[in-house]
């Protein structure tokens, strides 16, 4: 199970992390090509997932040449997921707030459950009961699974896979 190391959608560019990237985001150093506000707390947490040549870890959401975000799964599938032995992840997204409103979000997010798909891959997604906009974003792509609350209080919810 394996995924494109950049995924494009018409108007965005989803690449992998780099190293050199990730450093560059734990260590507060500013890139040519970041947006002024970020990284964001998530992707700074985001970072702490990364392990190089995963195609299942982070990924900068980028519009043009500016990143305006990070998208990726937390780790490669569970092959024995919750989901009755069909392999399993957890996807995780954010935009700093200017990007917000402008349907990035969905489109970076349908991009990559398109990706999970082929592979066979079940996905999830944990949010917090008054982010609206993200559960919006998660009910567009299709979550319609709702499996309770975790230990941190956030709605789980889950993707069947396209039959």
């Amino acid at each position: 199970m394996s995924l494109p190391a950049v995924v494009t959608t018409e108007r965005l560019t989803l690449p992998l992390w780099t190293a050199a990237e990730v450093a560059d985001l734990v260590a507060g150093r500013r890139r040519e090509g970041w947006h002024r506000d970020f990284p964001r707390e998530d992707d700074r947490d985001a970072a702490t997932m990364f392990h190089e040549g995963d195609p299942w870890g982070p990924r900068s959401i980028v519009r043009g040449a500016t990143v305006l975000g990070s998208i990726g799964f937390f780790g490669p599938p569970d092959p024995a997921g919750p989901g009755g032995g069909v392999p399993e992840t957890e996807v995780g997204y954010g935009l700093v707030e200017e990007a917000r409103g402008w349907g990035f979000a969905t489109e970076a997010l349908r991009a990559l459950l398109a990706e999970a798909d082929a592979a066979g891959v079940k996905i999830r997604a944990s949010v917090l009961p008054g982010n609206k906009p993200s559960i919006r974003v998660l009910a567009k792509c299709g979550f319609t699974e709702l499996r309770g609350s975790d230990e941190d209080g956030q709605l789980v919810m889950a993707r069947p896979l396209p039959r």
